[in-house]
């Protein structure tokens, strides 16, 4: 049996060091197009297969990217995490998953200790502090997505105009009285839209009714139902589809029709959301676009000597209008 072609088989036929052949196959813009040439020539002719562990001990990079998800049981996640690892796969990483069960602290402890296996980190909203993200930037580069810390690049979503948008459609079928169902107070992305529906709401002319904080699981929407149903609301809009749908299965129980008795209004257009039955009114926010962006921008950290790389963009927000939303009962509509 042939002997496996080396790096320095590869070096030796270009006529190039062992450290520029690895250099050429992990960070291909810092080397000259030249000498590029020559060595995936070589490579070609040889029909050398990079070993990662090898270039990692003369490079000191290991070729793998870490993602994080604070629960790969909510369906949010897995596309995001598609768009990551896709991508990661096209520019040549490998990419190592993490699910830190919605405790900040094991995610403290997991981000640390992947850190040092990894180039680089994407973190799919984060639930660790501020400060904790800050302590961890010095370990190795980050790139957030849905949450924002000042520091750290990040892919945001624009919450602001999907928040807006259900308003709108809600005044305009002629709610009046409007009730909110929060996410857990430690997740970014709820205290924005919760913030924003508070602003958009009171702008609109409409009453919010703060029905409470419940985790963005299943369970959680259902164990919204009884605070929802004694609000005396005619809409409710639910921080997450997970737990709108949670919601609607528990208010059926209960003998509540929906959406005739009570308009229900998700967020996020996860796949289960067109699926349910009725089908869900939601805002659509794109999170495989937004793992692929994530990832396009730590690549563009790892490799590029140029500390002003362009930032990520905040991804545009749908309202997209299904069956769980119709116009108030008109006896409750027109007392307010």
């Amino acid at each position: 049996m042939a002997e496996p072609v080396t790096i320095r088989d590869v070096a030796r036929a270009a006529g190039v060091s062992p450290a520029t052949v690895s250099r050429t196959f992990m960070r291909p813009e810092k080397v000259d197009k030249g000498t590029r040439e020559r060595v995936m020539s070589a490579a070609t002719r040889l029909d050398y297969q990079p070993n990662r562990a090898a270039q990692s001990l003369i490079t000191g990079l290991t070729g793998n990217i870490g993602i994080v998800v604070p629960d790969l049981g909510n369906p949010f996640f897995p596309s995001m995490v598609k768009g990551i690892q896709t991508r990661a796969e096209g520019i040549g990483y490998s990419a190592l998953l993490v699910d830190t069960g919605e405790d900040p602290a094991r995610e403290v402890e997991l981000v640390t200790r992947l850190a040092r296996q990894v180039d680089g980190l994407v973190l799919c909203a984060a639930r660790m502090s501020d400060e904790d993200l800050a302590a961890q930037r010095p370990q190795c580069p980050i790139v957030l997505i849905n949450r924002q810390v000042p520091g750290i690049p990040a892919v945001t979503f624009d919450n602001e105009s999907g928040i807006a948008q259900e308003v709108t459609h809600l005044k305009a079928l002629g709610h009046q009285r409007i009730g909110y169902v929060a996410g857990p107070v430690t997740s970014y992305s709820s205290r924005v839209r919760q913030r924003a529906a508070t602003e958009h709401l009171a702008a609109a002319g409409l009453t919010e009714v703060a029905i409470g904080s419940f985790a963005p699981s299943f369970e959680g929407g259902r164990s919204a139902a009884e605070k929802v149903l004694l609000a005396d609301v005619t809409a409710v809009m639910v921080y997450n589809d997970v737990m709108a749908l949670g919601l609607i299965k528990q208010l059926r129980q209960y003998g509540v029709s929906v959406p005739a008795d009570l308009s229900v209004v998700g967020y996020d257009d996860i796949e289960f959301a067109s699926m349910s039955d009725p089908p869900l009114t939601t805002v659509r926010i794109p999170r495989e676009e937004a793992g692929a962006l994530a990832m396009t921008y730590l690549h563009a950290l790892l490799t590029s000597s140029d500390s002003a790389v362009e930032a990520p963009a905040q991804l545009p927000t749908e309202f997209v209008f299904r069956g769980t939303s119709v116009r108030a009962p008109v006896t409750q509509a027109t007392t307010a």
